[in-house]
């Protein structure tokens, strides 16, 4: 093949593997990913901000003598490419050696998602300019105490991966999704509240850009006037969107990687009661219309619906190639790439907890006196080996059965495997919000604290 001959990317993808193995790697892989983004960004009916990127690329993965050298290109010209090959080979000389890394055996089928809405490239940009305004015209009309707009976005992705190994593994796969976002501020007697809403779809006909903006207003109208109450110990009840910032944190517990690390509050505990019965939490890479949805993972491993936490009880963990060779597992096909640029990580796909029977609103109106938990801050400062956590909360307070007043400025403490275990009531509204997914969940009781 010539030097500058132009090659598909399942072609290019087999020669750098072909490539790598006759100059001296033992286990080779080629991962291509190409990404096509549309950012439109409207204030006040103008267009603030209109990106449109694309990015495409090679990443290199060579194992000689349990040794692994990475190197990558968005350069595609052969001679580029060659480079990376040999960058990679290099690599592998300073690299230290590990008996588990490996690459995966091609698999007999991967399941056959629909991840592409082959309408959206035709929509014409001013349509999707239209969507970012309806966004914000829909938030302001919804009530006129909404003053200003932070943010109303509009935005799509297209995306192709292909992948190969020396094992004989070359598959490919293309997806889209579209969406939308908004901030916006809501003013009154002096004081100000942010309230957001957004919604991420497969398909363009599916997006509600009016939803969007009503959500960011009512949350933004919900907090004016909060206040702090005093310090009690009371049931609280959370937002789907609260309970999946707390799912950030045990979807990275869950990864066998924190688990061989020593760094897991889920380690040792596999069989073990870790939450309430009503309590199930999977990772599901085949959800149809997910976000994070895909035929295989970084890796080129099927995609897996996998069970973490059935009705309380722990089953496992996610593993990629690499933490399954060393605990002597399964992959789950969780190697995790956002890019080209690196080697596969470990990280969870549709992660969510899943629902239950009861109405929001059956919830709330069976909590006598608690707090409506709409919002947390500083969750990223929770512990993820202890488990415990204390963050800024805001939401509604309940009484009688009823959202009364809001609330803000107190905090709430404890331990995320002491709040597992206390979930009362699971309700039916399970949402996604990007890749992490949850209903309305209740906990029997939490100090929140206040003045």
């Amino acid at each position: 093949m010539r030097e500058t001959a132009k090659r598909d990317e399942r072609e290019l993808v087999a020669a750098v593997v072909d490539v790598a193995r006759k100059g001296g790697a033992e286990m080779a892989e080629a991962y291509f990913a190409r990404g096509e983004e549309l950012v439109v960004e409207v204030r006040q009916g103008e267009v603030e901000t209109l990106k449109i990127a694309r990015e495409e690329g090679i990443g290199v993965r060579v194992i000689r003598a349990g040794r692994l050298g990475f190197a990558f290109t968005s350069n595609l010209n052969w001679p580029a490419v060659k480079k990376t090959i040999n960058d990679a080979l290099a690599n592998v000389r300073t690299a230290s050696e590990d008996p588990y890394h490996s690459l995966p055996d091609p698999p007999a089928a991967y399941p056959d998602l629909n991840l592409e809405d082959p309408t959206l490239r035709d929509i014409p940009l001013a349509e999707k300019i239209e969507k970012a305004r309806e966004i914000e015209r829909a938030g302001h009309a919804f009530d006129s105490r909404i003053k200003l707009t932070e943010r109303a976005t509009y935005e799509e992705a297209h995306y192709q991966v292909t992948i190969a190994n020396s094992r004989g593994l070359l598959a490919s796969y293309r997806g889209s999704f579209c969406g939308g976002y908004a901030v916006l501020v809501a003013a009154a007697n002096g004081e100000q509240e942010t309230g957001f809403g957004l919604q991420f779809t497969r398909k363009f006909k599916e997006l509600d850009p009016g939803k969007i903006g009503r959500e960011a207003a009512s949350k933004a109208i919900s907090l004016l006037g909060a206040r702090r109450l005093e310090t009690k110990r009371v049931p609280v009840v959370f937002d789907p969107y609260v309970v999946t910032n707390f799912l950030g944190i045990i979807a990275s517990a869950l990864t066998a990687e924190a688990v061989q690390k020593g760094r897991s509050l889920f380690a040792g505990k596999v069989g073990k009661t870790v939450a309430a019965k009503g309590v199930t939490v999977v990772d599901d890479a085949t959800l149809p219309g997910g976000l994070l949805s895909a035929p295989f993972d970084g890796e080129g491993v099927p995609a897996q619906h996998t069970v973490l936490i059935k009705e309380g009880q722990l089953q496992g963990f996610l593993h990629n190639t690499y933490t399954a060779a060393k605990d002597g597992v399964a992959s789950t096909g969780n190697a995790a790439r956002g890019s080209y640029k690196s080697p596969p990580e470990l990280g969870s796909t549709n992660f969510y907890l899943t629902p239950g029977e009861s109405a929001p609103e059956e919830i709330i109106k069976g909590t006598s006196q608690g707090l409506y938990l709409a919002e947390v801050m500083g969750m990223h400062t929770a512990n993820p080996i202890s488990g415990d956590f204390s963050v800024g909360a805001a939401g509604i307070w309940i009484e009688h059965g009823e959202l009364t007043k809001p609330v803000r400025g107190m905090v709430i403490a404890g331990n995320i495997l002491e709040l597992l275990e206390t979930v009362d009531a699971v309700g039916n509204d399970l949402r996604f919000f990007i890749g992490k997914g949850a209903p309305t969940i209740r906990v029997t009781g939490l100090t929140v604290s206040g003045k």
